[in-house]
This record gives structure tokens, C-alpha cells and sequence, in this order.
């Protein structure tokens, strides 16, 4: 497998370097925001060596590629031009996907120092419970202290996370997290009986109590803090370099940014951060004792699905909260059920499957999702892509999230979820009943999954496949009705090369009267583009057809469109599609010419177009002669 290709390849066909505002990875995914998504082609992309899957949400064109990401991501990353010279500016989404991309860019760097803490905390547990080391062994101190590392510091590594993704002075935020675990800080933190002050504001000190234990906060393994501060040290750098000369930058501006960042931090941003984190934490405890089952349910249902659109990175600084504050989460023991119901559901497919190559990625995809809780190769390798073993996987995974809400169980740090680091479940202070409560659950959860597949079932590849090759249509001709009524011109006379050269393949043109466009047969929308001007149909018969409405329509956006049916959905002969308004579209200087083309016409004889002038949905149009 060549890298470099493959990078290469991906690059090309999300539209170049030039289209590329951003790139970022995390386990499995590379993470494009797009300038222009137009310019993307995710039927190519997805059908790339190396590519597994292709998914759009939260304004990101993500690239499925599994555990070998990181080496794409490193050959991709030299080919992206970064010449501020060359960039234009990028659409930046709506304000929700906008704030899951900065979360997903603070957190997910850190996801691998996580798991492997949790490994090593795993392994530490199995050591120490099996009478194999003591936990006054130095060794044991040693990497104890190494698997902390990552949690005891987590203000630092969060302000380096957080200026890259808010394009700040990332040593500046260092030195602000590095500020906050200083043991002269920690100690004044926690010496609430003293007042202390700075420039003679006060240094907001607070202890809280959690159930029957009191604990006075400190920002050491906090996470909400330092994120506060990195964004308000992102518009402070940003004016003070507005009116600090050039010459004086360099100085001037990490150091005023010091001055006025520590008491901010200290009387301001700091206590509002813990106040929020105390916040966040009461609340999901609030929801978890309301119900722990429901919980349970809920998220070991739903953890997969919030993957597949990559909001589960929104849900970790809840865990990690958790963590900072009480020692313990849930979160990721519910997350737990879902990762091996995924991992049962794949397993389940590789059983039933008789096609060898969807066997052979279902394999695959199972090893990851049960050894380390890698679930996107089995999400989008298989389960998605059948439908049938993702709800298998759901519903198995509410079950085990059910069974551990009802025994309590927790995790004693944040690892993910696999057999490799399932001592974490059973960490100290952990009482047995609950970690036999995560383990029924996964089990539950995994062989749930992998049985409900198994006999549920769902539609093989082998038997869906539709290649050019064996695509099966009755031999003679097959006449095509028109979806557009109005009057029909020759494909070389429309006003576009893309379509008079029939490069996109042969048909037909209507210059419409009406603003409707009608299913010409019976047939599947294969596609409707966002901005509803293009629609892809597959008629019953296996011809595609291509039905675009006007000539660079596209730069409307949606405007003077509307769509009626969804992609995926079969519709029969006459079913509305898409409308639009003609006359606001000609208004606006554009061609409504409607093409409609035969998009596979390569696999017939012949096509001709069959009719002039005045044409509906009741007139023929198209003759396509089989071969």
C-alpha cells in the first residue's frame, strides 16, 4: 500500500490542495473542511484504494480510512498548499458545526494519550489484583505515575489543543496551563482559608461539596478553565497586535498577554471554568440518578449513531469533567456497550456472509472494535453499509448499557473501550458488582449484536452488487418518457460543453414551460444534490438518468427550489421530484435549459432521442436499444 498514492488520490478527488481550508485526522478519518464542497467527488473518493467510507457532517468531508490514517495523513499533509496567498475563503457552516469542529480539534489530538493511559492503568490493575506487584513497587509507582501524566497536566496539553484549533499563541496557552498545575498555584488554590490577591482583585478560591465528601477545587486535571482562557487569550493577542508596532510584537505581546491573562484567569475565566464543570458534572449526575438504566439505554444505544456524524467528540469533556472531579465516569462504560455490539454486529455479518471479501472486511473490522474499541472500520465497513447490523448493533448495545446503569458500573479513568483495557473497569475502589456489571453488559452487547445479525440477516453483497459487468436488462428497447414538459431540443444545442458534448452521456433537452420535474418511470432517487438543482435517478428498468436543472444553477444555492421526495426513496411514474420557479430563476440571469442524459449510457447499443418540440410526461423522449 503506497501512501503517497493514496494521498494523492484522495487529495485530487476532494478538489485539489487549493480546495482544502483545513485537514485534521483522528483515529480513523481524515477530516477535510472543504472551500467548496462542489468541487469534492464522494463517489470517486469512496471507491479508492484505501478509502472505506465517505461521511459529510458538521461541515467536514470525512475520509473513512481505519488504523492506518495517521500514514495517509502524514503523506497528505506536505500536498496541501497553505500559501495564505493561494487561500480563499472557506464556507464556515452554521455556528453548531462550527463549535463541534473546534471540539472535535481540541480533543481528539489527545484521544491517544488517553487510551494509552488506559492500557496501562488496565495492565497495572491485573498486575496488582493477581498479587504479581505491590503498589509500593517502584515500578508500579513509575508507571502509575506515567499513566497520570496525561490527566494531572491536562490543562497544558489542553491549551496547546485548544490554541491550534482557535489559531493562537500556542506557547502563550502552555504557559497558562503550565500555570494553573504549578504547585505554588495548586497550593494557594487549595489553602482557602487564606485570602489572597493580584493588582488587589481577589484570587477566587472555592470548596464544594459532593455528596458526603467535600473537596475544594483545583485546576490541576481540569478541563473547562483552560479552555476559557485559551479563547479569551485568542481576541487578546488579536488586539493587541492591532495596535502594538511590528517592531515591538515579539515582545509585547506574549508578555501584556501574561500580565492581564493570569489575573483574568485567576479572579475571572478560572472560576466561571469550575463553576461550569461543577455545572456540567451536577447535571449529568443529576440525569444518571434519574435513571441509570435509561441512561444506560440511551447512550450504549446511541454512542454508535453520534460517531457516524462525529458528535461523540462533544460528549468527552463530560467524561473527562467526570473524571477531573469525582475520579470515576460512566460515559465510557455505556460507550462500552455500544463499541462491542459493534464489534458482535460485524463479527456477525463475517459469520453469515457468503460473499469472501465482505468477510474478509468484516474480519477486519471486528479485531480493532474488540481489541481497542476502534469502531468506525466495522461502522462503516459493514454494518452501515448492510443497514440491518446496525440496528442489531443499537439495540444490542441499549440492552448492555440497560444491564450496566443497573449494576452502577463506572471507569476509574477514561480508556477505551476493548479487552485490552477492560481492568480499568475494575480500578481501585471499584466494587466487584460493578465491574461483573460492565462485563455482563459487554457481553450482552457483543453477543447480542453478533447473534441478532446472524439471524436477522441482511441483503449480501454478493447479491447486491450491480457492477457494469453484470448489470441484467431485458434484451430490446425501452422508451423513456419526459420529466419535464415544455420543448425538446437536441443535447449539442445546449448552451454548456459538459452536456452538448455528451460527455456526461446521451439524451435529451427540454426548455421548460413548467417548473416541475416528474419521475419519468418507476424508479429509485439515487440522488439529489443540495442544492436540488441535480437529480439522480435509477429507473426500475437499470438506466440512470442525470436530470439537471439549468445551466450553472448550482450558485443559487437552493434558491427557487424545492424538493419533494428524499434520496433513496422508490417513487412511481409521475411522483413530483424537485419544483422550482422558473421565471425567478431566468430573473436572476440564468439558463433553465433542463438536460436529461442517460449517465450510463455506456452499457447500450444505442440512444436516440425520439421527439421535438412540445413534450410531457405522457411523450416519449428517449429509445434506449439494449445490446
Amino acid at each position: 500500500m503506497d501512501y503517497n498514492v493514496i494521498a494523492g488520490n484522495i487529495l485530487k478527488n476532494v478538489g485539489g490542495a487549493q480546495n482544502v481550508a483545513d485537514v485534521t485526522h483522528c483515529f480513523t478519518r481524515l477530516r477535510f473542511v472543504l472551500k467548496n464542497r462542489e468541487l469534492a467527488n464522494k463517489e470517486i473518493v469512496e471507491k479508492l484504494e484505501g478509502v472505506i467510507q465517505v461521511v459529510e457532517a458538521n461541515g467536514q468531508f470525512q475520509v473513512v480510512i481505519g488504523t492506518k490514517v495517521d500514514k495517509v495523513y502524514e503523506a497528505i499533509l506536505p500536498m496541501v498548499n497553505r500559501e495564505k496567498g493561494n487561500e480563499i475563503k472557506a464556507d464556515k457552516g452554521s455556528l453548531g458545526n462550527r463549535i463541534l469542529q473546534t471540539i472535535s480539534k481540541i480533543f481528539t489530538p489527545l484521544v491517544p494519550a488517553i487510551a494509552a493511559s488506559g492500557l496501562i492503568k488496565g495492565l497495572l490493575s491485573v498486575a496488582i489484583r493477581l498479587g504479581w506487584i505491590s503498589d509500593t513497587n517502584s515500578t508500579y509507582i513509575l508507571l502509575n505515575t506515567a499513566s497520570n501524566i496525561i490527566f494531572y497536566y491536562m490543562p497544558i496539553f489542553l491549551a496547546y489543543t485548544s490554541a491550534k484549533a482557535l489559531k493562537c499563541s500556542k506557547i502563550n496557552a502552555m504557559v497558562l496551563g503550565a500555570f494553573l498545575c504549578h504547585p505554588v498555584i495548586d497550593a494557594l488554590i487549595q489553602d482557602v482559608s487564606t485570602v489572597n490577591t493580584i493588582f488587589g482583585l481577589p484570587v477566587i478560591k472555592k470548596a464544594f461539596t459532593i455528596g458526603e465528601a467535600t473537596k475544594v477545587f483545583s485546576y490541576t486535571e481540569s478541563v473547562i478553565p483552560i479552555i476559557l482562557a485559551v479563547i479569551v487569550l485568542h481576541y487578546l493577542e488579536k488586539f493587541l497586535k492591532k495596535w502594538i508596532p511590528d517592531m515591538l510584537e515579539i515582545i509585547l505581546v506574549p508578555g501584556l498577554s501574561l500580565i492581564i491573562m493570569v489575573p483574568v484567569l485567576l479572579v475571572v475565566v478560572g472560576p466561571v471554568g469550575i463553576y461550569v464543570g461543577y455545572a456540567i458534572q451536577w447535571l449529568y449526575q443529576a440525569l444518571y440518578s434519574f435513571s441509570p438504566i435509561l441512561g444506560g439505554t440511551i447512550v450504549g444505544g446511541l454512542w454508535s449513531v453520534f460517531v457516524i456524524f462525529g458528535a461523540h467528540r462533544a460528549l468527552l469533556p463530560i467524561g473527562l469533567n467526570d473524571v477531573a472531579i469525582t475520579g470515576t465516569n460512566t460515559l465510557m462504560c455505556f460507550a462500552g456497550s455500544a463499541n462491542f455490539a459493534q464489534a458482535g454486529a460485524s463479527l456477525g455479518v463475517m459469520l453469515k456472509t457468503k460473499d469472501k471479501d465482505l468477510k474478509q472486511i468484516a474480519m477486519a473490522a471486528t479485531i480493532p472494535a474488540f481489541l481497542v474499541g476502534i469502531t468506525e472500520p466495522a461502522i462503516y465497513g459493514c454494518n452501515l453499509r448492510l443497514k440491518k447490523p446496525m440496528f442489531c448493533a443499537v439495540i444490542a448495545g441499549a440492552i448492555g448499557g440497560a444491564i450496566m446503569g443497573l449494576g452502577n458500573a463506572v471507569n476509574t479513568g477514561f480508556a477505551n473501550n476493548g479487552i485490552l483495557t477492560i481492568m480499568t473497569y475494575y480500578g481501585e475502589g471499584t466494587a466487584l458488582y460493578q465491574f461483573l456489571a460492565y462485563l455482563i453488559g459487554i457481553l450482552v452487547a457483543f453477543l447480542g449484536a453478533a447473534i441478532l445479525t446472524y439471524f436477522v440477516g441482511f441483503e449480501d453483497m454478493e447479491k447486491k452488487a450491480e457492477s457494469e459487468e453484470s448489470i441484467k436488462i431485458e434484451k430490446g428497447s425501452i422508451r423513456i418518457t419526459s420529466p419535464v414538459e415544455g420543448e425538446a431540443i437536441k443535447l449539442e444545442d445546449v448552451k454548456d460543453e459538459v452536456f452538448s458534448s455528451e460527455a456526461m452521456g446521451k439524451g435529451v433537452a427540454v426548455m421548460p414551460t413548467t417548473g416541475e420535474v416528474l419521475a419519468p418511470e418507476d424508479c429509485t432517487v439515487s440522488v439529489i444534490f443540495p442544492t436540488k438543482h441535480a437529480i439522480g435517478l435509477t429507473l426500475d428498468s437499470g438506466i440512470e438518468l442525470l436530470i439537471h436543472i439549468g445551466m450553472n444553477t448550482v450558485d443559487l444555492n437552493g434558491k427557487f427550489f424545492e424538493q419533494h421526495v428524499q434520496a433513496g426513496m422508490h417513487v412511481t411514474k409521475g411522483t413530483k421530484i424537485v419544483s422550482f420557479d422558473k421565471e425567478a430563476i431566468e430573473k436572476a440571469g440564468y439558463d433553465v435549459t433542463v438536460p436529461v442524459v442517460v449517465s450510463n449510457s455506456n452499457l447500450f447499443k444505442s440512444i436516440e432521442t425520439i421527439s421535438n418540440g412540445h413534450v410531457d410526461e405522457n411523450i416519449e423522449v428517449i429509445c434506449v436499444e439494449i445490446k
